[in-house]
């Protein structure tokens, strides 16, 4: 069979292969993080947040379509569309692998293969692609809606394409794949930015083939060149094409008169009539070179007007309108993620710098009814404390502590560029980049996530050749997330790599650009400050593609070896049977198990309690991703509770955003916001601080906002500068309670009347209002109980402004109730314990989903860590309240739907501690076999943790962690204590056995606790 034949056919055997695994462990339906919001998106075409992913949105509507109306299969078909590009993605290496490998064997493209190296070309191609199949971070991304799978799919055509054009590039029309390479370029933009990284390697092919002189320094000056072209896409394309629209818009709108789009539409024009004059004149001067660098730029700018949907779909008003970018300045903001803030590159602060002076930048331009508007300036900091090169400059929250923690360094010790290199390369590079990197390669102990320690098991790699004398705990060895590789597949990418330097230099080095600009030159570029929400490790699978490039050359090495002993047939044959066997057979055995989700409905299920948990038109107020995304897919696409106003705070910052807020969304009215636009827009309130004006007693609320948001000079002070801003005089709010519209609304039941407060009294905790403060002020000020007012409860305290002792859980929400506060409850954090308890009884037991947790194949981290533990107390906090309002019987079918609906897992001494009171529950409620099985359940998971600590002592590891020892033997004297109570001897016996073995085990770590 001639060579081509084969390569095509064994390359959409790969791809086959791929897409199957793939569809086999597709998550069923939405998954975590940002998946939510761009299913939605994808199918009701919505503006995603920055840098806006339209051309994604757009594929993932015609993937949704194979739904045919059930919306609930939508995640499905988007998810399949991941699997599919990433099933593409694998075809493609494989014929990556196959062109290089037949250059490595047999010298020129168009040489006549040998049977021999025909079996050694394909036997590369399928072990590297089969490899890289199942590497951990490409699987995760192939089985959600994520835009990473169609981005790799981008770069695995791109990549290919230039191998395709140098195999025939001496051939009349070879530069047609080079104007190819651009058009995908230019479509990438559109899904995500990572393929443009690929522009420096693509730069060397053309060096290699085209360059008359190849040697150092014109090797130098072509990768200037090909980072050149790849600054002029990003920046000059991509960014300054909108930003100098921007300003001929500002021109044509406030100088000329004319509408909005008017400049950006002339700008465009002019933009098209460069592109079309400089083709025409390079044909007729013929300068090829000319004409395929125009030719080029006008294919980018082709597959980038994608983009031209974003301020469609703004316009139309969208539910989800993330920026509302419906003008050129909006977004080219949208673009630069200036929403994000900045990262200082090559110049720039410590994290312990002080401002010494600031200057202002350009001015802020925000779109008006008729012209744009001047928004201010931006504001530029002087620095006393600054270096080359910053690393560590985030002087946010909890950033200098975990510097200082990380690098060991004294609180009043002042940062050096040593310092700072130490952490770019300990952390930014080995932690954040190298650790993942060796999670695909080596293997993993868990999917915990693992950025605080380079030591600890959780998060962290392992080959797991040593793991057996470690005394690992069962929760880790047990797990399907524990992942040794043994090394195995690092080991003949490594070999691949040498030897493909050794016969084939300029090819490995096109490769290793390939590796290091996907991989380490985005640790460089991103700068990231500190600990991120979630591992990183899918912002760099173009590295683990380039590597797994050389795990397929690696095939050719070992036949090499082999050769000494069988003929080249042979050679091959046994060389790809070792490495289908090292690579993606070990592959695809230890990582299925923790990527098949096609029994998880965690996200769905755990999105739809939130709603469920909200009584009929309520505002629920959100925070985080995990707790929002998947709230917008459950409304948006599948119509789950659409009478539900979902209100994001950390996009209430926006004037868009609220503005949005003033408006009906699907079944919901209008939020009661008051405000017009003009007291809330950019450069307007943008912040107020507190000045104690020593006011007595509490100021009703609708009097504190009428204050803060009045444009009188009398309410305002005025600054150095000259301008005038309003100030908040009191924290101590009050709303005054109208008995009649709480019950007309049916706020409480009238069994409840006699706990209704006359007022409801709080203190605003912080010292300063911004725009989402304030307009929750407004809706508490104008609200009077018409709506029902629900947090998340897993919003962070500081998000609810005070109002603990008025919050009452419903399930997955607490609720604004007027009651009287309880007095017994002096913490603030206790007060989120309240339940409104037959409420809550009824939409636990009778409306919640579960999620499959206890059935599920796998539980992604998430599931386990996020909201596990928040099923644990909801339902703790559930049976707490039942019994405290004389619902006992209520309260033990709780704890029994509990044990039928949740599995026993443990990811924390914090569960454990949940779990020991739900098992003095049990027994408080004479169900002595429930009880017994939850004190089991915990004390095994206590005896593990402490045998591994134990171990961990006898080895003097720095990795003991003295808080499990002393929280654990605490907890084990408490289940001694519960078991003795309740007359359960055998088990009490048991448990002070281990008790007193641990205490003699730790003494001196249990002693220093005492001391």
């Amino acid at each position: 069979m001639q060579y081509n034949k084969i390569n095509n056919l064994l390359g959409w055997l790969c791809f086959v292969i791929a897409s199957i695994t793939y569809i086999l462990t597709l998550e069923p339906s939405v998954s975590f993080w940002d998946c939510g919001e761009f299913i939605s998106c994808a199918y009701r075409l919505q503006v995603a947040h920055q840098p806006g992913y339209p051309l994604f949105a757009m594929l993932g509507k015609a993937f949704s379509l194979l739904s045919f109306g059930n919306n609930a299969k939508v995640p499905y078909f988007t998810n399949m569309g991941s699997a599919i590009a990433s099933g593409a993605t694998i075809m493609f290496l494989f014929w990556t692998i196959t062109a290089l490998a037949k250059k490595l064997l047999s010298g020129k493209q168009d040489e006549k293969v040998e049977q021999s190296r025909i079996y050694l070309i394909m036997g590369a191609g399928l072990v590297g692609a089969l490899a890289f199949t199942y590497t951990d971070t490409f699987w995760f991304s192939a089985v959600e809606t994520i835009v990473f799978a169609l981005s790799s799919l981008c770069t695995a055509i791109v990549f290919w394409a230039i191998l395709k054009w140098d195999a025939h590039a001496d051939e009349p029309g070879a530069d047609r794949w080079i104007v190819f390479i651009a058009y995908v370029i230019g479509l990438s933009i559109g899904i995500h930015l990572l393929n443009l990284l690929t522009i420096p390697a693509i730069a060397f092919v053309y060096y290699f083939r085209r360059a008359k002189n190849i040697n150092i320094g014109t090797a130098i000056g072509a990768f200037l060149i090909g980072v050149v072209i790849l600054v002029f896409v990003q920046y000059g394309i991509r960014g300054y094409t909108v930003q100098i629209a921007a300003y001929f818009d500002l021109f044509f709108v406030n100088t000329l008169g004319l509408g909005f789009g008017s400049g950006a539409l002339v700008w465009f024009l002019i933009i098209i009539a460069i592109l079309v004059g400089g083709i025409y004149y390079s044909i007729k001067t013929k300068k090829t070179l000319l004409n395929l660098a125009f030719v080029c730029v006008a294919f980018v700018y082709l597959g980038y007007s994608s983009f031209a949907y974003i301020p469609i779909r703004a316009t139309a008003g969208t539910n989800l309108d993330n920026s509302h970018p419906d003008n050129a300045f909006t977004l080219y903001g949208y673009l630069n993620r200036i929403q994000y803030g900045e990262s200082p590159l090559l110049f720039g602060q410590y994290f312990d710098a002080k401002v010494i002076d600031q200057t202002e930048g350009n001015t802020i331009y925000r779109k008006g009814e008729t012209k744009y508007e001047n928004a201010g300036k931006k504001t530029n900091y002087v620095y006393d404390h600054t270096t080359f090169l910053p690393r560590m400059y985030s002087g946010d929250g909890q950033d200098p502590q975990f510097y200082r923690q990380w690098l060991q360094m004294s609180d009043g010790a002042a940062p050096t560029f040593a310092d700072n290199i130490k952490w770019m390369f300990s952390w930014q590079v080995y932690q954040m980049y190298v650790r993942y990197f060796l999670w695909n390669f080596v293997g993993r102990y868990s999917d915990a996530d693992g950025q605080q320690s380079m030591t600890a098991i959780d998060g962290n790699w392992t080959s797991g050749i040593f793991d057996g004398g470690k005394h690992l705990p069962k929760s880790v060895v047990n797990n399907v997330t524990y992942t040794p590789l043994y090394a195995l597949p690092f080991l003949i990418g490594l070999i691949g790599a040498i030897y493909h330097f050794q016969r084939k230099k300029r090819d490995a080095l096109v490769v290793l650009l390939l590796f290091f600009f996907t991989g380490l030159a985005i640790v460089v570029y991103v700068n990231q400050p500190s600990i991120q929400p979630r591992e990183r490790d899918y912002s760099y699978v173009g590295s683990f593609y380039a590597f797994a490039i050389w795990i397929g050359l690696g095939v050719i090495a070992l036949a090499e070896l082999i050769r000494l002993k069988l003929s080249p047939k042979g050679a091959a044959i046994l060389a790809t049977a070792i490495g289908i066997l090292i690579a993606p057979v070990l592959l695809a055995k230890q990582e299925w198990g923790d990527h098949d989700r096609s029994t998880k409905m965690t996200p769905h299920d755990m999105a739809y309690n939130y709603l469920i948990s909200c009584p009929p038109n309520a505002i629920l107020f959100t925070y985080g991703d995990n707790d929002t995304y998947s709230l917008w897919y459950d409304q948006e696409v599948e119509n789950i509770r659409p009478d539900v106003r979902i209100v994001n705070l950390s996009l209430f910052t926006g004037d868009w955003y609220i503005r949005q807020m003033q408006k009906p969304m699907n079944q919901s009215a209008a939020l009661p916001i008051t405000m017009p636009y003009d007291k809330y827009k950019e450069g307007v309130r943008d912040v107020i601080y507190f000045d104690d004006k020593k006011l007595p007693g509490y100021t009703e609320v609708k009097e504190v906002f009428d204050f803060i948001t009045s444009d009188d000079k009398a309410t305002q002070v005025q600054y150095q500068s000259g301008d005038y801003g309003n100030y908040l005089p009191t924290k101590s709010f009050k709303l005054t309670v109208n008995a009649d519209d709480v019950m007309a609304n049916h706020v409480i039941t009238p069994e409840q009347k006699d706990r209704l407060a006359t007022e409801i009294d709080w203190k605003y905790t912080s010292n300063y209002i911004t725009k989402e403060n304030l307009a929750m002020l407004d809706i508490l000020s104008h609200n009077n109980w018409k709506r029902p007012i629900c947090f998340t409860t897993t919003i962070g305290q500081e998000n609810l402004i005070g109002l603990q002792p008025y919050l009452y859980k419903e399930g997955f929400t607490y609720r604004l109730l007027p009651f009287k506060p309880d007095t017994s409850i002096t913490s603030r954090g206790d007060q989120l314990g309240k339940i409104n308890s037959l409420v809550m009884y009824n939409n636990v037991m009778n409306k919640f989903q579960f999620g499959k947790f206890k059935t599920a194949k796998y539980l992604d981290h998430e599931s386990t860590t996020m909201f596990y533990p928040v099923m644990v107390t909801t339902f703790l906090d559930l049976t707490a309240g039942l019994m405290k309002d004389g619902h006992p019987d209520l309260a033990l079918k709780a704890l029994h739907k509990y044990d039928q609906e949740l599995p026993d897992i443990y990811t924390g001494l914090d569960v454990a501690d949940r779990k020991i009171i739900l098992a003095q529950t049990a027994y408080t409620l004479h169900d002595v076999v429930l009880g017994n099985k939850f004190v089991t359940g915990v004390d095994n998971y206590l005896v593990d943790q402490l045998d591994y600590n134990y171990y961990l002592l006898q080895n003097n590891s720095g990795d003991l962690s003295v808080r499990d020892v002393q929280y654990g033997v605490s907890f084990l004297n408490g289940l001694a204590s519960l078991t003795e109570e309740n007359h359960q001897a055998a088990l009490s016996a048991k448990i002070k056995a281990q008790l007193k073995d641990y205490e003699s085990k730790f003494s001196a770590v249990l002693q220093r606790q005492q001391q």
